[in-house]
């Protein structure tokens, strides 16, 4: 399965889903061969009912079971289906009540439970469906939001290999922060990946505001070190801007500020006569892993602060440029705390790094940028379960 800098493809190889909605999950399993067979359980249940009334004695009526076949239907089929049912139980009613001696039959007060119960599921039916409808609507949006923010890259963009996946957490419809992007320039070529503090359009915005800047000053500026002040210039001026608005955030905590909004981020440079360097300036991220045929390793942990709180700190100019040598075949690994934090049914965070030194002792081809993502993105959903906390994004590059 080969990645884009941007794919987000419905995973086949059954392991659980993070925020599957319960809607698309219902489409999958009520399906067969394409057609719907929803409408098979409650016409079992009928038929069913019919059978033990049939077959047990007049003292023992179940024929008024049959309010549940609508209330059935209306958990798995649409409103006209629902519909059909009510109206069908309905009638099966009757003909079963009547087709008994007057001194066994049910009569009226069955009757109009069955009735109120068809009508009752059908109005439930029609609520349920609106919500399904909302839902999906809601993560439309929110997918078309994220693809409006990361934009899809070609193979091979800028000399890279690179791949790339983005999980969205459990919160329905809850779009988050996680960026990245590659720019190449005729200063080399330039990459970031980062998390925005918090989730909703604020975040959103925070990242698309870094990735505008990235995207210029990345393609512009000769030094990475210059690239990595214009990003804490934008998220000041962008938190700046909201203050002047006077705009609350919607998603925020009760003392939760706009203006003190920040990002963690790993800004990259492969520089274009230095075939075998990469310059890396970390704001507060979890340093990135290099994967290659020499194992697993980290890289020093930057002492740079998130983008957003440098002025706060006082801080001097950027945090300090790192300059790595890579060997043939190494991949800078970079993932967001989604994939760091996931944990299991114990509690236990995931043991990225050790996960991955496993996979590579097994399969020396994991360094390649595609497999590697992949082999991430399993493990996370393994360890958590599908359940995960937080939006996630799972990087690799390394030179073609």
């Amino acid at each position: 399965m080969r990645y884009g800098a941007f794919r987000r493809r419905p995973l086949d190889d059954g392991l659980p889903r993070a925020r599957d909605p319960d809607a698309l999950r219902r489409q999958h399993l009520l399906r067969v061969r394409g057609r719907s067979v929803a409408w098979v359980p409650p016409l079992l249940v009928l038929v069913s009912i019919l059978l033990v009334d049939w077959y047990t004695g007049g003292e023992f009526r179940t024929v008024s079971w049959i309010v549940l076949v609508p209330g059935i239907a209306a958990a798995i089929c649409g409103v006209r289906g629902t519909a059909v049912f009510a109206v069908l139980g309905l009638a099966t009613y009757v003909l079963a009540d009547h087709a008994w001696p007057r001194l066994y039959q049910t009569g009226l007060p069955d009757f109009i439970l069955v009735g109120v119960g068809g009508a009752l599921a059908v109005l439930a039916c029609a609520v349920r469906v609106r919500g399904e409808r909302r839902m999906l609507h809601m993560r439309d949006v929110a997918e078309t939001t994220r693809r409006t923010l990361l934009r899809p890259l070609p193979p091979g963009w800028g000399g890279l290999d690179h791949a790339a996946v983005y999980l969205a957490a459990d919160a329905v419809a809850r779009v988050g922060g996680d960026f990245y992007d590659i720019q190449p320039g005729p200063h080399g070529t330039r990459a970031l990946v980062g998390d925005v503090q918090g989730k909703g359009l604020g975040a959103v915005e925070a990242a698309a505001a870094l990735l505008g800047t990235f995207r210029e000053a990345g393609y512009h500026e000769r030094e990475l070190a210059t690239v990595a002040a214009r990003l804490e210039i934008r998220i000041h001026r962008h938190g700046l801007h909201l203050a002047a608005l006077e705009r609350e955030d919607d998603d925020r905590e009760e003392d939760d500020d706009r203006i003190d909004r920040f990002a963690t981020a790993v800004l990259l440079s492969f520089p274009v006569a230095e075939p075998d360097t990469v310059e890396v300036v970390n704001f507060g991220h979890e340093p990135p892993l290099v994967v290659g045929p020499l194992g697993v390793r980290s890289l020093p942990p930057g002492h740079g602060l998130p983008l957003g709180l440098g002025e706060l700190a006082h801080m001097d100019g950027p945090p300090p440029t790192l300059r790595i040598t890579l060997a043939p075949g190494e991949t800078l690994l970079v993932v967001t705390d989604g994939v760091t934090e996931a944990r299991d049914g114990a509690g236990v965070f995931y043991p990225l790094k050790s996960r991955v030194a496993e996979g590579l002792l097994a399969d020396p081809s994991l360094a390649a940028p595609d497999r590697l993502v992949a082999h991430v993105r399993d493990g996370t959903l393994r360890h958590s379960g599908g359940h995960l906390a937080d939006d996630t994004t799972i990087f690799a590059v390394r030179r073609s």
